[in-house]
């Protein structure tokens, strides 16, 4: 059958918690390889909660769905505080990205707990600028950043960046709603490491199954390349199966 839609794909997913130095409790999902290690770990941010991203959001989720089993990722999502999905509501209140610090630390030490391997940021939206804002002083691997507004994250931080080692990459759809190409090149011109890839025809949301596996593929390729192409096809058993026209 071809991987579309909501087709989940096998993998071990466990519903976890995270909690905070300031006193929260966040709810979360982790999502591994079935019968092996996973070979990195996706760390993901969400959306704007106030303007509906969660845990869920649609490339989050399908990254949990398809990657353990695709490319041996491992999968972590969670709400950042006060941000409600089907897993639960994470406690306090939401914050603009301020204490949303403290919830970016929380995922960073469920994964040392566990001994994750090889962690990535991974935001969308709102979740750059966590991962811009608190990133560099994160034991991360890489950045990934998904339709970055810049609304947040001052020029400041911004240039905190120049000269870090670690990669990070940044998917620009042409059509953003918010950061387009052009304006993204002058924007990060302070961070001469950045690989802007700069998505025709993309749109803020990543709508539609051709955009779903651009951005998909655009993350394997830095965290896993060996696992590209990514299939398209599954022959096994799957969790979900997508619904109809998805």
């Amino acid at each position: 059958m071809e991987i579309r839609g909501g087709v989940e794909l096998p993998a071990q997913r466990e519903d976890i918690e995270l909690h905070t130095s300031d006193g929260l409790t966040l709810v979360g999902e982790l999502a591994t390889p079935l019968d092996r290690p996973p070979v990195a770990t996706l760390v993901t941010l969400h959306p704007l909660p106030t303007g509906g991203g969660f845990m869920d959001s649609h490339i989050l989720r399908k990254a949990a769905a398809r990657l353990p089993a695709l490319a041996d990722l491992a999968v972590l999502r969670f709400n950042t505080r006060g941000t409600r999905s089907p897993r639960g509501t994470s406690g306090g209140q939401f914050d603009g990205g301020i204490d949303e610090r403290y919830d970016v630390d929380a995922a960073m030490a469920f994964v040392a707990e566990r001994g994750l391997p090889h962690p990535w940021l991974v935001g969308w939206s709102f979740g750059t600028e966590l991962a811009l804002m608190y990133g560099r002083d994160l034991p991360v691997d890489g950045v990934i950043l998904l339709s970055p507004p810049l609304h947040r994250a001052t020029p400041d931080q911004l240039a905190a960046w120049a000269g870090d080692s670690r990669p990070m990459v940044a998917l620009i759809p042409e059509h953003d709603d918010y950061l387009r190409p052009a304006a993204a090149a002058e924007r990060f011109a302070g961070v001469p490491q950045i690989d802007l890839v700069n998505v025709e025809g993309g749109k803020h949301l990543w709508v539609g199954e051709n955009q779903t596996r651009r951005v998909l593929t655009e993350i394997v390729r830095r965290v896993n390349p060996a696992a590209l192409p990514l299939a398209t096809e599954w022959s096994g058993p799957v969790g979900q199966e997508p619904p109809a026209g998805a």
